[in-house]
């Protein structure tokens, strides 16, 4: 989760070939029962598709690894359907060519609108961006807060197991000292980022149990404080 995931590989089959036309557009309405569980499918494969050749930093998997875990925790936490299926596309305007007008075409404005408040479009170093992502996030509140949260914790979760592959990365390649300090700095704001975002999730929704469950993750995470790679 890149705190947010590797780009497409030079493989990746085009836009007009992953996604397909002769999908029906979704409409903007919650869906319940059957037509939940079918739209949960179709984006599952959807975003299967979009992350194609895209592949998970902490251990190698396939991306679609990640939104398949979000989605997981916001369904157990009682999230709707709707919130479960932004789950599952959260990522697909940041990191593939789907626009955001495609994602409401395709599931509807609701999902969309999720997607949009989960998603980082500004420019401006790591924490200005991350700053910006916040109070979006903290302005849309609701179940844009509940995305953002099981976005986080399934990223802080994947903390360690990508600190210690870019550690061995940065070991085997014999990277000079200063490009690994700069690496455990950038991994530090990375963990400062998730600590900031916590505040935030307490104060929109501090009795969530997706925002407790962040608050633990945070609390066993190895990489604590200055700890950030090095230990």
């Amino acid at each position: 989760m890149v705190t947010r995931p590797a780009g497409p590989t030079e493989g990746q089959m085009p836009a007009s070939e992953r996604h397909a036309r002769s999908e029906t557009a979704r409409p903007p309405e919650r869906p319940g029962g059957d037509q939940a569980s079918s739209l949960a499918r179709s984006a599952l494969t959807f975003a299967a598709r979009c992350h194609a050749g895209q592949w998970r930093e902490s251990d190698g998997a396939p991306f679609i690894a990640h939104p398949s875990e979000v989605a997981r925790l916001l369904r157990d936490s009682g999230c709707s359907s709707v919130v479960v299926v932004a789950g599952l596309l959260h990522d697909v305007v940041a990191n593939t060519d789907v626009s955001l007008s495609e994602v409401t075409a395709r599931f509807g404005a609701d999902v969309a609108e999720l997607v949009q408040a989960v998603t980082d479009d500004c420019v401006g170093s790591y924490r200005q961006r991350e700053q910006v992502l916040r109070e979006q996030v903290r302005s849309a509140g609701g179940d844009a807060a509940l995305l953002f949260a099981a976005d986080k914790i399934a990223e802080v979760r994947e903390l360690a197991d990508q600190a210690r592959s870019e550690r061995a990365r940065f070991d085997s390649a014999g990277r000079a000292l200063r490009a690994r300090e700069r690496l455990e700095r950038y991994q530090q704001m990375r963990f400062e980022h998730y600590q900031a975002s916590l505040t935030m999730l307490q104060r929109v929704a501090p009795r969530h149990a997706l925002v407790k469950q962040l608050a633990r993750e945070l609390d066993t995470c190895p990489l604590v404080g200055q700890r950030a790679i090095g230990g």
